[in-house]
């Protein structure tokens, strides 16, 4: 059984499958999506909610903070070490780490513990995606500046 989130915008109920893909992200990255989204479910769905807990995004958290990291990485390697063309640097870019993150189901399930009064949940995931996910892009692209 898939995992959803239900959650209601202007008296509309809407249920979510917590694969949370939007089409833009998978036409756009859609190589990169095919690769990705077996690595986002098998985290989120597998890992992180049978290891830690089903009551909090755990897995979308870990695909955040690991796309943050090899953005950052990425990012900061082929402009300051190898010099890459920039049409590759953005495909990546782009490209890998917006299919591979998961911002739209962050946003989702922000807002249904938001609209559910699960404030401490609320708080939470705001507090750990936004600041580990810019932490990671920092550790990234320390690691990029020292090879």
């Amino acid at each position: 059984m898939t995992p959803t989130i239900s959650s209601s915008f202007a008296g509309t109920k809407v249920e979510v499958f917590r694969t949370g893909r939007t089409s833009c992200e998978l036409i756009s990255g859609f190589p990169w999506a095919l690769f990705s989204e077996p690595i986002f479910v098998t985290l989120s769905v597998g890992f992180a909610a049978k290891l830690v807990s089903p009551n909090f995004p755990y897995g979308t958290l870990i695909i955040n903070i690991s796309g943050s990291f090899v953005l950052g990485l990425f990012l900061i390697w082929t402009t300051e070490r190898v010099l890459a063309d920039a049409r590759w640097r953005w495909l990546i870019a782009v490209g890998f780490c917006g299919s591979y993150t998961t911002f739209s189901s962050y946003a989702f399930e922000t807002i249904a513990y938001f609209e559910q009064g699960h404030w401490s949940l609320f708080a939470l995931n705001i507090l750990t995606n936004n600041l580990l996910c810019l932490a990671a892009v920092l550790v990234g692209a320390a690691l990029a500046r020292s090879l």
